[in-house]
């Protein structure tokens, strides 16, 4: 019984893998890393020298001391008195976050909202189309049931008058 469980186990297993949430999730953070080395690329290059302009070169560099004098040792970079609030760092991640954002909505949710508006478009247009000719189609089976039962009821008398004359035509039944 334990096999057939460890089988079991190995082709859910196979069958999770295999689906395609998956493959799209893993496709999905090797391209988010990727973009990622691109967003700090042009964070480092465009935007700090930009911000530099002001002041330092580095958005890292910017800081405040909260408490007593901030000294920094100069071999580790470490704060070897006081208390440093680094938002620089703060802001270059937020910098980094709202460039990643916009892309990732105007060159990505966006043009695909509105392809899957415009698929949902045509396909209701296409439901429409589909509904209106099975209207069409009732409308003409009705219109012919009602010519069929006006001509038995109506017209029964030519019909049989018309029975010596024709013999292959005769009421409809």
């Amino acid at each position: 019984m334990s096999e057939k469980k460890k089988v079991s186990l190995l082709e859910g297993f196979k069958a999770f893998l295999t689906r395609g949430n998956v493959i799209d999730l893993a496709v999905a953070v090797v391209i988010g890393a990727a973009f990622t080395n691109i967003v700090n690329a042009v964070v480092k290059g465009v935007i700090n020298p930009l911000v530099g302009a002001f002041g330092t070169q580095d958005l890292e560099n910017y800081s405040s001391c909260l408490k007593g004098p901030c000294v920094t040792d100069p071999k580790t970079g470490e704060a070897t008195e006081g208390i440093r609030i680094l938002w620089g760092s703060v802001l270059s991640a937020t910098l980094s976050f709202l460039i990643t954002a916009a892309v990732v909505y105007f060159l990505m949710v966006l043009p695909m909202a509105k392809y899957l508006a415009r698929r949902a478009a045509m396909q209701a247009a296409k439901e429409g189309v589909q509904e209106t000719m099975e209207v069409s189609e009732l409308e003409v089976l009705k219109e012919i049931r009602d010519a069929l039962v006006a001509q038995r009821s109506g017209g029964s008398s030519s019909a049989e008058g018309n029975r010596g004359e024709e013999p292959g035509r005769g009421d409809l039944k």
